[in-house]
């Protein structure tokens, strides 16, 4: 199978590697030639994606921002075969479907959405591996939710990656869903960090603590970019947090040791239902 990847940072050169080691023949366009040029000394990509190449692949994965995403896609749209497979890989799905979807139906190709649920708090193609997505939950958004074949060829496409699941649903749900698991957890993380105390740490902190601000590392222009696309989802969930907080601040203010053990309670029976 012949691939072509937009975009070598930590998931694209992740995808490419991937490929590359299953026997695929990977193109990849890259704005940084020496990232380009580093990913083929790494045998993770054969050759550049150019409009001659792009018409020779079987499947093309989006793995730059969704705005750029959209638009390259747009610009290259009359170069993608009839009987590509054409996935994003971008971390919201409203916006890029509604731009990609109408794309594919005027060019004949298949476009669906994905979200590989994976990654670390590094970014860039040296981070890149090719087992970073092994058992990993996959997100879907197709066009139709009745066609089976598209699901069974999305998954057997995707199949040199090594998902673990594979999730379907709208762009919508998909964009409601990840600003409370995704998104939030990196606002939080990044805010909690910020608290003067934290220069103090060392020698006071354990497990709680990095798990809390392991995602305060993050990639700014990228997840801010993120934040104000599902910007609807993420000001629900900031207000549901916000609200929670002071709930919590009020009842050590007023040294009120009943309500606070009711929060306290509330919230480890929540954790309980949540996970079963």
């Amino acid at each position: 199978m012949k691939v072509g990847i937009l975009g070598l940072g930590l998931i694209g050169g992740s995808l490419a590697r991937a490929y590359a080691i299953a026997g695929h023949t990977v193109y990849a366009a890259e704005k940084d030639e020496s990232m380009l040029s580093f990913a083929q000394l790494a045998g993770a990509v054969d050759g550049q994606l150019t409009p001659e190449s792009l018409s020779e692949c079987e499947l093309v994965l989006l793995a730059i921002y969704p705005e750029g995403s959209a638009n390259w896609l747009a610009e290259n749209a009359m170069h993608i075969s009839k009987d590509a497979l054409v996935m994003d890989c971008c971390g919201v799905k409203q916006l890029i479907c509604e731009k990609c979807f109408p794309l594919a139906e005027k060019y004949g190709f298949t476009f669906m959405g994905g979200h590989p649920m994976a990654g670390t708090h590094f970014s860039g193609f040296k981070y890149s591996r090719a087992d970073l997505f092994r058992g990993a939950p996959m997100v879907l958004v197709p066009h139709r939710f009745d066609d089976m074949d598209l699901l069974d060829r999305a998954k057997d496409a995707l199949a040199p990656c090594s998902f673990g699941s594979f999730s379907v649903t709208t762009a919508r749900d998909h964009d409601r869903m990840i600003a409370f698991t995704s998104q939030m957890p990196h606002i939080l993380s990044n805010a909690f960090i910020k608290s003067p105390t934290a220069l103090e740490h060392k020698g006071f902190s354990a497990g709680s603590y990095r798990d809390l601000t392991r995602v305060a590392w993050l990639n700014p222009q990228m997840w801010a970019e993120l934040f104000l696309e599902n910007r609807e989802f993420v000001l629900n969930e900031l207000t549901t947090y916000i609200t929670a907080l002071e709930r919590y601040r009020d009842a050590v203010e007023q040294q009120d040791l009943t309500s606070l053990i009711a929060l306290l309670d509330e919230g480890k029976r929540r954790k309980e239902e949540v996970d079963g």
